[in-house]
């Protein structure tokens, strides 16, 4: 802004030689530029010749800059008396300068091979930062076994909480309902070749080494693997995670641990629950079919194994593993954006939901070529 006087900003038009003289007095400045604009470009008609009066100016920024330019360009013929100030004078021609810059040009359309090279590059990329993650994770991790005061077991026991017990409600009903639809899925066929006895092997097997840990992941990464995002973004949006960083604090050991620990030690006990509601369920179901408890527990004794039970809490451990470092590694990657937050939350179940499936059929592959 060029020196100018505390004088209002003053505008006329008058009608001068065909056309119209525009007299323009005091500072024109921004708020002045706001409140003259429509009125001054409404006195001058296009094609029309246009005396800009500028000798009583005493301030100009470049908003008044630009309303004088754009009077000039509308005109058909534009004729200057003054500003008197050879800084005015300065002022104007640099702005002009500066409309006269033509805008960059946009980039070239890639080819479809460009872009599918572009994606594959963005994608590697992507890979790239989660290995990363990954990698500082196992640090920090190490560094935590070293110094294993430097885990924060408050923020552990308040992640347990929120991430397995509060959750456990879910886990009764999910766990009931499945038991009792297996149940009554299964016994429509086999009741036609009189197998209906064996309907707790076919539950049982079922919950123990697939659905119940499969279930269990599911729940953890819809509610708690979303939160850890969510809180995670949030902090990363407000710039706290950065005033940790500033302030010599690792994020990773401080705030990834405790909630990876969490949900590895919490998936475990998820699956069990689930897994026992389940039987609940499916044992209501044989009660209506007129089997007794003690023939649905005899078949289950038969058909299950204790390796079944820990081949099915080991998989759970391992997918709330999983799932702490994918809803982490989302709320720390989180952009800037007010779309920040959710973006981060829905990424986080997405890929906590793909990873567990992925590694679902890993486990599956892995356990029937070591026999399990």
């Amino acid at each position: 802004m060029l020196p100018d006087t505390d004088r209002p900003t003053r505008f006329a038009a008058s009608p001068e030689g065909g056309g119209v003289r525009l007299a323009f007095a005091g500072r024109l400045d921004a708020a002045a530029v706001a409140r003259l604009w429509p009125e001054a470009t409404r006195a001058v008609r296009p094609g029309q010749p246009l005396i800009l009066d500028l000798s009583g100016l005493s301030g100009l920024d470049t908003a008044g800059a630009v309303l004088l330019l754009r009077l000039e360009r509308h005109a058909g013929e534009a004729r200057w008396e003054g500003p008197a100030e050879p800084a005015l004078r300065a002022m104007l021609d640099r702005t002009r300068q500066a409309l006269l810059v033509p805008p960059p040009a946009p980039p070239p359309r890639l080819p479809w091979l460009g872009l599918l090279g572009r994606a594959t590059l963005r994608r590697g990329e992507g890979l790239l930062g989660q290995l990363a993650f990954l990698g500082e994770a196992v640090i920090a991790g190490l560094g935590t076994l070293r110094r294993p005061w430097r885990l924060r077991a408050s923020e552990v026991l308040r992640h347990l909480d929120e991430a397995g017990l509060r959750a456990f409600p879910l886990a009764l009903l999910l766990g009931v309902l499945i038991g009792l639809i297996l149940a009554f899925q299964s016994s429509v066929p086999m009741r036609q070749f009189g197998a209906e006895v064996f309907i707790p092997m076919l539950v049982g097997i079922s919950l123990l080494r697939e659905l119940g840990p499969l279930m269990a992941a599911v729940i953890l990464a819809g509610r708690t693997g979303s939160a850890y995002a969510a809180e995670l973004g949030t902090m990363t949006v407000n710039e706290e995670v950065d005033a940790l960083r500033v302030m010599g604090i690792e994020p990773i050991a401080w705030l990834v641990l405790p909630r990876v620990l969490a949900a590895m030690l919490v998936m475990p006990v998820l699956a069990l629950v689930l897994n026992l509601a389940g039987l609940v369920g499916m044992g209501g179901v044989m009660a209506t079919l007129g089997f007794p408890p003690v023939a649905v527990v005899n078949q289950l004794r038969e058909a299950l194994s204790l390796g079944d039970l820990l081949g099915g809490l080991f998989k759970a451990a391992v997918f709330g593993l999983a799932i702490g470092f994918i809803g982490c590694r989302a709320g720390l990657a989180a952009g800037r954006g007010p779309r920040a937050v959710g973006d981060a939350a829905t990424a986080a179940v997405v890929g906590g939901i793909v990873g567990i499936v992925v590694l679902d059929g890993v486990f599956a592959v892995l356990f029937f070529r070591l026999g399990l």
